[in-house]
């Protein structure tokens, strides 16, 4: 079973690596972007296949090690 595992950070929290990317962007041209938020994504392969179980674990793996729950947020998404 696959998985992707999507780590950005709260509203909330300031993304000064976003705003630089915003910068950039404009710096080369690009129009129509208004604002950037970066983040961090984990492609997973899961043994098993039971879906409650590969959640559970990849809650468990995002709350302990992941992401930092106290400034980002996490989204588990399951892969066909």
């Amino acid at each position: 079973m696959k998985a992707r595992v999507t780590v950005t950070l709260k509203s909330a929290v300031l993304d000064p690596q976003g705003k630089a990317i915003e910068g950039a962007l404009r710096s080369l041209g690009i129009q129509g972007i208004d604002s950037v938020r970066q983040g961090k994504v984990f492609d997973v392969d899961l043994a098993g296949s039971d879906r409650a179980q590969a959640e559970a674990t990849l809650k468990d793996a995002c709350e302990r090690l992941l992401a930092n729950t106290v400034i980002e947020t996490y989204r588990i998404e399951f892969v066909d």
